[in-house]
């Protein structure tokens, strides 16, 4: 008999083999589709779903998939957000149109091409002071209308016992919101040259993702299976510093948020960092990773499955792999199963594996590019 959605993801987490690959569809920003290709999709599919957002956050980008779209594309997973609190939501609805929009750790997006946004204001940028991070005003993470959804969405996933259920909080990388608070390539300067100014951002930032995580997971309680964090550490072809740099200064921040995170939670720890992070996959281990994603396979080291696998697949489970470099936006259908039959065959041997793009599905992929990376699961991933 197959299994349910729920048993096969619980049956990969366990390191068992289940029944066939699971699927990861929709259940957070980096497994999710852009509003333009989903609504090509849907579209496609002759499906008019209401047009809504991740976290109730249009700027984004990523959609709130309907739960028709989400069954055709055999997703074994739905997701339990946060919010941004209801002042900065009611503050950019209120916005004049085009104006920049701001989140709540004081990060301003301006809009490029019509719906597409990027952070453009940084509120440390020009500083390398630790009484700037001191003085700063930084969020308030007990704002209850961050979560005052979460308990009774998370229930009602739970008592259905479908799906997989992953938590999924928004802005609570802690590298990542260094890099959105100062800007990118500051950072990294400040990183080196004055290490003592970085490393205190950072842990700042972590301990505001642990006030936000600890009110979430309290709403959450045991009706999760996975909570996903993360930090993206990896470029197209090494890690955006050393290794050396990020086991003395990023590592262990990293590593107490991730344990911070293990003893109010049962659920499954999923990382998200993008790029070739192969020569950290050991260090990820030992902080307690149980899933690592999106697998970039167009990056580097994450290229060799077969080492993946062979090296550190009896140790955590791998979400992704599905190119959006060139296969699914560039790629004839075939050629979108024949990756699909490609990685299954080396990531999914004795199970360990969850069929995800890599990262968001952006619009220049085509709806027929996305049916048939979810329907060659149904043709190549049964066990």
């Amino acid at each position: 008999m197959p299994l349910s959605s729920r048993d096969r993801v619980l049956a990969v987490l366990n390191h068992e083999v289940p029944d066939r690959v699971p699927v990861f569809l929709g259940a957070s920003n980096a497994t999710g589709l852009s509003m333009p290709a989903y609504k090509r999709l849907a579209q496609f599919l002759g499906i008019h779903p209401e047009e809504k957002y991740l976290y109730n956050w249009p700027e984004l980008g990523t959609a709130a998939m309907d739960e028709m779209i989400l069954e055709r594309l055999h997703s074994d997973v739905r997701g339990v957000f946060d919010r941004e609190p209801a002042h900065i939501r009611e503050m950019n609805e209120k916005r004049e149109p085009g104006s920049p929009c701001f989140n709540s750790w004081g990060v301003g997006s301006v809009e490029g091409d019509p719906g597409t946004w990027f952070p453009a204001i940084h509120p440390l940028a020009e500083t390398h002071e630790i009484e700037d991070i001191e003085s700063y005003p930084w969020p308030d993470m007990d704002d209850p209308t961050r979560v005052e959804h979460v308990k009774a969405e998370a229930q009602k996933l739970a008592a259905e016992n479908k799906y997989a259920i992953l938590a999924t909080p928004w802005l609570a990388f802690p590298l990542e919101r260094a890099f959105a608070m100062q800007r990118m390539d500051r950072f990294m300067l400040n990183l080196g040259r004055h290490p003592d100014f970085a490393c205190a951002m950072v842990a700042r930032i972590a301990e505001s993702c642990k006030t936000l995580m600890k009110h979430f997971l309290r709403e959450c309680g045991d009706n999760i299976d996975m909570i996903k964090i993360g930090d993206d550490l990896g470029m197209q072809n090494s890690l955006l510093i050393s290794p050396k740099m990020y086991r003395q200064l990023i590592k262990p921040i990293h590593a107490d948020y991730i344990s911070f995170i293990k003893s109010h939670t049962k659920a499954r720890l999923f990382f998200h960092t993008d790029g070739d992070v192969f020569p950290l996959i050991p260090d990820f281990i030992e902080m307690g990773v149980d899933i690592l994603n999106p697998i970039q396979t167009s990056a580097g080291k994450m290229a060799n499955l077969g080492e993946l696998k062979k090296q550190f697949g009896r140790h955590m489970v791998f979400c992704g792999a599905i190119d959006t470099h060139r296969v699914l936006p560039f790629g004839t259908p075939d050629e979108v199963r024949a990756e699909v039959k490609r990685i299954i065959e080396a990531l999914g041997q004795e199970g360990g594996y969850m069929l995800s793009s890599v990262h968001t599905i952006m619009s220049d992929v085509p709806p027929e590019n996305i049916l048939a990376m979810a329907d060659a699961v149904e043709e190549f991933g049964w066990y």
